[in-house]
């Protein structure tokens, strides 16, 4: 499984890429915003770090404006993946950058019919949003299952679902067990996959004992 870093902020990008967990970023409008930075520099030293795929997003609504944020982004750096929203325009808009040989994120999917949509306008990546469905007393990992399901059946479907509104590990290891294939996760639930009581316990013992032998290993 593919992990994606949901964030804008270079740091915590660069820090999880030394960790080795970085194959790729994702971003969107409300994540540049937090920044506080130009959109463009953001983008860029972000596609510097990593060479997987980076989605920066378009924020037009009609199709002649999305398509021209769309080849913008992608002359940022050859590993932008435009973002564009599940709408006529944007579904069309991904056919359109598909065709000019640009990897295309759908976003904002909510329904297996959306993400069948996506994947025949040809979609790299679909994101169906769990966390946000979760909110809505709605299953949001039945979604991941359907999605998942629905594109096996069509082995000529190259679309990847992408997990995203991850909200904490137990979405990861549901999605993981789905067989999605990436997961876009916030910087803070890529380390709490880290945390465990037992592994800090048992640390705390090894290092209590090794005290006790007067040893050093250097």
């Amino acid at each position: 499984m593919k992990f994606f870093v949901d964030t804008a902020e270079v740091s915590e990008i660069r820090a999880l890429a030394e960790l080795g967990m970085v194959d790729g970023v994702t971003t969107n409008p409300s994540l540049i915003a937090k920044s506080g930075r130009n959109m463009a520099e953001v983008i860029a030293e972000i596609c510097a770090i990593t060479p997987g795929h980076v989605s920066a997003e378009v924020t037009a609504t009609d199709h002649e404006t999305m398509l021209a944020e769309g080849r913008f982004l992608r002359g940022i750096a050859p590993n932008v993946a435009v973002k564009v929203p599940l709408t006529e325009a944007g579904l069309r808009t991904c056919r359109a950058l598909t065709d000019e040989g640009t990897p295309v994120n759908v976003t904002l999917c909510f329904s297996p019919t959306q993400a069948l949509l996506a994947a025949k306008a040809g979609a790299t990546y679909i994101s169906p949003f769990v966390g946000r469905l979760d909110d809505l007393a709605q299953d949001g990992m039945q979604l991941i299952a359907d999605i998942v399901q629905i594109y096996r059946n069509y082995p000529a479907i190259r679309t990847e679902v992408l997990v995203a509104s991850i909200r904490h590990p137990l979405h990861l290891a549901q999605a993981a067990k789905l067989g999605a294939g990436v997961a876009t996760l916030p910087p803070a639930v890529i380390r709490q996959l880290i945390k465990h009581p037992l592994t800090d316990r048992g640390l705390e013992a090894f290092l209590a004992d090794w005290k006790k032998t007067g040893q050093s290993i250097l």
